[in-house]
């Protein structure tokens, strides 16, 4: 655990923004705003740091621009907004950076930019090396094309899928309130502001609020994407961001906001690759004795363990481990095809070639390959 002293000090940061932020909660960009991040974050790289931006706005942005005054519901409306703001969002920080004399560069994800394992190493190396040219990366969903069964949610869980990435010290997500507080302080002003928490503290979830109308995120959202981030050892801290120097308090090792703590040592880059996914094609459901071998032995996952099979994949899919109250307790890269598992399930790995005709691997999933999320 680290103090706050230490973590104003990190080398890596990954900073998000958030739409009501950026965009003066939906009547578009503030643009004074964006110039005092910019210039905190130009201050944090003279003194050594490395910044990845995650930037929210592009849809609340273009909903301006066309002069519609609700978020529409249908796909290609919201594609359309999306295309429209993103030209102004990065126009607004290329702008701003140019007058500091630093270059950013323009980084759309997709989901399936994550979850396929060679592009997401690229989008690695393609960061890290932007990093060590001095550039900043402005990184945002690329809502124009993302469709609502594959899209990330929020870019709360984006930005800890960067820290991820390019596996940050620092996760700050820059929010609309001051920080995490026990109960909602909109309903409840006895509300307290929490200093600093586990990322496995399970009370968590039941003290989050709600999200505001023109973002998909909320605090809900803050808490997952702290614990993503920490599977890479980064610590979060959800900060107020508006008309404030938070960033500079941060670096200058002052309490503000809620720190987010890692609780246990970092997984290693394939097991964060596994852990990032959010659209899995399949499940496996296992006995209790293979859920607690799991849990406690970190073995792999053998045939005889599974009881049943639900959904269709292909060998070398990320599926889902689940026990039997349907709770995800793993995840990992499965060795046969849903037909295959199907046949094999709750025997013994030396049955497997009388009932396939041949084996491949005597594992379903083997350790190496996968992770407990649960």
């Amino acid at each position: 655990m680290k103090t706050r002293q230490q973590l104003g000090k990190a080398k890596r940061w990954v900073i998000k923004v958030g739409s009501s932020l950026v965009t003066r909660d939906g009547q578009g960009l503030d643009h004074d705003q964006i110039a005092a991040w910019v210039e905190q974050i130009c201050d944090l790289r003279e003194q050594g740091h490395q910044i990845v931006l995650v930037s929210s706005g592009s849809v609340a942005e273009g909903l301006v621009r066309l002069g519609w005054n609700q978020r529409p519901e249908a796909l290609n409306d919201l594609q359309a907004a999306a295309a429209v703001g993103q030209m102004g969002l990065v126009q607004a920080y290329e702008s701003r950076f140019q007058r500091h004399g630093v270059h950013t560069a323009q980084v759309l994800f997709t989901h399936e930019d994550m979850a396929d394992r060679n592009r997401y190493l690229n989008a690695r190396s393609t960061l890290n090396r932007l990093l060590d040219l001095g550039v900043v990366p402005v990184v945002n969903e690329n809502d124009t094309v993302a469709v609502e069964e594959i899209r990330f949610g929020d870019n709360d869980r984006l930005a800890a899928l960067a820290a991820n990435l390019i596996e940050a010290d620092l996760l700050v997500l820059l929010t609309d309130q001051a920080g995490m507080y026990d109960s909602d302080p909109r309903q409840n002003p006895d509300a307290q502001l929490l200093e600093s928490v586990s990322v496995d503290d399970d009370r968590l979830e039941g003290m989050a609020a709600g999200s505001g109308a023109y973002g998909r995120g909320g605090m809900i959202t803050k808490i997952q994407a702290a614990r993503l981030a920490a599977r890479s050892g980064a610590a979060t801290l959800v900060v107020g961001g508006q008309g404030s120097d938070a960033l500079k308090q941060i670096a200058d090792g002052e309490v503000t906001g809620t720190l987010f703590n890692p609780v246990n040592e970092p997984m290693a880059a394939r097991k964060q690759w596994l852990a990032g996914h959010m659209v899995l094609p399949g499940k496996l459901q296992l006995d209790d004795g293979a859920v607690k071998v799991l849990k406690q032995s970190g073995r792999s996952l053998l045939p005889v363990g599974v009881k049943a099979v639900f959904g269709s994949f292909h060998r070398g899919s990320v599926v889902a481990c689940i026990d039997s109250q349907g709770r995800e307790i793993a995840r990992g890269l499965v060795n046969y095809n849903s037909q295959e598992v199907d046949k094999i399930k709750g025997q013994s790995s030396s049955q497997i070639k009388e009932l396939l005709g041949y084996v491949d691997e005597l594992e379903l999933i083997h350790r190496d390959n996968l992770v407990l999320v649960g």
